[in-house]
């Protein structure tokens, strides 16, 4: 097998020929070839001493001795072609295929304080779907490398919210290794692509440092993520979008009982939200005035804590964490804390009982448990039980095949 992977329209395009067809045919026909010759290769010379006849044809005589070709009036007659089912005149064509669904759980276990808890076994999983427990068929872990999508706001507003979101956007730089594929895009009024899925730190650096001179002073988060879902879901394999964010939306087209049904229907993607923007919360609810989000557009603290809520929610119905660094010197522990959940989640996946395909939405429940089914203990070095936090997706939709 031989794979390509470049950049394409926000993701990388994996080619991958398989060579495969010409082996198929090539080595019955060789084997044709090289039988007769391997057999005379293998036939006893000729001797001038005298050996008895070889038996009759028929088969093998005794317990030694070669095997005979039978004689063809002993063979049996070759079956009779195979007849094509006549075709019914006015009967359209059709073929029946049988689809097997397969759900992928990415699952974090972690610590009350965040730290990863790695050395847990198949048994110590439950999952029910629905209320319904299924089988666990496939269970890993891995340091695999990740494909993510840093989607950064990035508008004409207040002075420390935009500080704040590229100190916060360098620092997850800083976190990738050379065989992440990350791209890079900002939005204002609307989204814009700074950089397409690359695995150059440089041009990730390089997209960031345009960010000096905003535009728009709106913040149209809903549409952003949006757009960004929907090019990300165009991508095999899981993937992870980083939104550094206000959670403030003040213009978008799409109502949140929208962007959440998107999240909701897109598969395989991680959201971990980033809140920005927490000194100059600070600052003006303790003056009593509300934070300006812009030139003229007043925010106050309900809206704030509702942005919040927001965002916590993108990232509680995609197994994701949502993070809220107070100052800049936070923001270093926040994406190595992230960087870690995802280099070691647990990959889960299981063919679910109801296998309809009928676009509902499916309500997952992962558990962790002792290998007896009771609850599982987790201690720590001291002997200590230690608080521990189990953290996936909420659920999926099943969605409609159309043949």
């Amino acid at each position: 097998m031989h794979c390509i992977r470049r950049t394409g329209a926000l993701g990388p395009v994996r080619k991958c020929v398989v060579r495969i067809s010409l082996l198929l045919f090539v080595f019955p026909v060789s084997a044709v070839f090289l039988a007769p010759a391997l057999a005379q290769d293998q036939t006893p010379r000729p001797s001038n001493q005298q050996t008895e006849p070889p038996p009759a044809a028929g088969g093998p005589q005794g317990d030694q001795g070669p095997y005979a070709i039978p004689k063809k009036k002993d063979e049996p007659p070759p079956p009779p072609p195979a007849s094509a089912p006549k075709k019914v005149e006015g009967m359209p064509d059709y073929a029946i295929r049988v689809d097997v669904p397969l759900v992928n759980l990415d699952v974090m276990v972690t610590t009350k304080d965040g730290q990863t808890i790695s050395s847990l076994k198949q048994e110590n999983f439950r999952i029910s779907e629905d209320g319904a427990p299924q089988t666990i068929n496939n269970f890993g872990t891995s340091d695999a490398p990740i494909t993510a999508a840093l989607l950064v706001e990035f508008a004409s507003t207040n002075y420390h919210f935009m500080v704040d979101a590229l100190n916060a956007s360098y620092a997850f730089a800083n976190t990738l290794k050379k065989n992440d594929w990350v791209a890079v895009i900002s939005y204002d009024m609307k989204p814009q692509i700074l950089a397409d899925f690359t695995q150059d730190k440089k041009e990730v650096y390089g997209a960031l440092n345009t960010l000096r001179m905003p535009g728009f002073a709106e913040t149209n988060l809903f549409d952003a993520l949006y757009d960004t879902l929907d090019r990300v879901d165009r991508i095999e394999g899981h993937k992870y979008i980083i939104l550094i964010s206000t959670g403030v939306d003040t213009f978008s087209k799409l109502n949140l009982d929208q962007i959440i049904k998107k999240v909701k229907i897109t598969k395989d993607v991680t959201i971990f939200p980033v809140s920005v923007g927490w000194i100059a919360r600070t600052m003006a609810e303790a003056r009593g005035r509300a934070a300006y989000h812009g030139m003229g557009i007043p925010v106050n603290n309900m809206d704030y804590l509702q942005a919040d809520n927001e965002m916590q929610t993108f990232a509680r119905l995609t197994g994701g964490k949502f993070y809220q660094p107070r100052f800049v010197g936070d923001m270093v522990d926040t994406f190595k804390e992230i960087g870690s959940d995802i280099r070691n989640q647990y990959n889960i996946s299981y063919h679910p009982t109801n296998a309809k395909q009928d676009g509902t939405y499916r309500k997952l429940k992962v558990e962790v448990v002792a290998p007896d089914g009771g609850p599982l203990k987790i201690r720590d070095q001291k002997g200590k039980d230690v608080k521990y936090i189990v953290i996936a997706r909420e659920g999926y939709t099943a969605k409609h095949t159309v043949e």
